[in-house]
């Protein structure tokens, strides 16, 4: 089969053949009909040194299944998050998931829709009921406003909690975003505050509060750039109040850790080793084939790349340079040249 290794030093890509993985007990061999692409596929052949097929989401059909699976079968048209960093990941012919992230996609959802979902949603997710700890879709609908901060509105994390708070009945959702901001209001966000040339972002995060309404909750998607401290301006002074960030591998010194109560949240952490954390990416995925089902939730918009596997230097160098904005480049594998 085709795949493609990610260099981080220079940033390039190299398409090899390499051989058809096997599924391992408790693991899915995947046909990839779409590959969708995050800024970690860069990120981690960079800071890692090491060149590896960095591709996650995956969207496809099943060919074949480990002893241990029971829901799945050859056929199944399914969406799947690849482990990081391990072999055999989603820009290839053929990639490998667990079967406890993977989930069965309705006849109604295309794979390029699909190929946007499975990482970024469930960051979103963690963000707003493991870290935050606001109320779940699957719980009875808050009885009062909730307002929530989702700084980076436009991002694919920031959409999806948007999209994911909604479903749970969370609200008003402030956004923060610049040329993406109407993507965050199509999603659900109720406000949105646009950060270019303005000298007052909590300000205007606050402006949106209803009389006595309070900010306890923000979701940073960006955390950088000073970001967290605009969130952090706009949280409700002198109350226990929770911040979400996303960059696990900064220390965020330059908060006061007496005053915020932060959390930092690695994207879509569901292969370590806390149970509990793959549990959660168990249940949320089948809960998202029911809502694609019930048409409640959709995937994020997608910028199909041409070229397919030979497509996917040119899209990281582009995520790399801040030249994405509101949608996600995905990858049809057929359209590699030579396939």
């Amino acid at each position: 089969m085709k795949e493609a290794i990610v260099h981080g030093d220079p940033l390039h890509v190299e398409i090899v053949d390499s051989p058809v993985p096997i599924p391992g007990d408790d693991e899915v061999l995947i046909k990839v009909e779409v590959s969708g692409s995050n800024p970690k596929d860069w990120k981690y052949p960079l800071y890692s040194k090491r060149p590896h097929n960095s591709g996650d989401d995956i969207a496809g059909t099943i060919v074949s299944v480990g002893e241990s699976v029971v829901e799945f079968k050859p056929g199944d048209r399914v969406a799947a998050f690849h482990k990081m960093r391990a072999p055999h990941g989603s820009f290839a012919e053929y990639a490998i998931a667990y079967a406890y992230t993977t989930f069965h996609i309705p006849a109604s959802v295309t794979f390029e829709e699909a190929s946007t979902v499975p990482l970024a949603s469930l960051t979103a997710a963690y963000g707003l009921w493991e870290a935050l700890c606001l109320p779940t879709p699957w719980r009875p609908a808050p009885t009062e406003e909730i307002p929530v901060l989702v700084y980076g509105a436009s991002t694919s994390v920031g959409i999806f909690a948007i999209k994911l708070a909604k479903l749970a009945g969370i609200g008003p959702i402030i956004g923060v975003a610049g040329s993406g901001s109407q993507v965050a209001l199509e999603a659900g966000a109720d406000f949105i505050v646009d950060y270019r040339n303005n000298s007052d972002i909590s300000g205007s995060i606050r402006s949106f509060l209803k009389s006595g309404q309070k900010l306890l909750y923000a979701w940073d998607t960006v955390s950088e750039h000073g970001s967290y401290h605009h969130a952090i301006h706009a949280l409700e002074p002198g109350l226990e109040s929770k911040l979400c960030l996303i960059l696990p591998s900064r220390k965020f010194e330059d908060i006061d850790k007496t005053t915020t109560n932060f959390t930092v949240v690695s994207v879509a952490n569901a292969h370590d080793e806390n149970a509990a954390r793959r549990d959660f990416a168990y249940i949320f995925y089948r809960q998202l084939t029911k809502w694609f089902q019930e048409g409640k939730f959709t995937g994020h918009r997608v910028d199909i790349v041409e070229g397919g596997l030979a497509g996917i230097e040119g899209a990281l160098i582009d995520l790399k340079a801040g030249r994405v904005s509101a949608s996600k480049k995905i990858f049809r594998i057929k359209d590699t040249p030579g396939l």
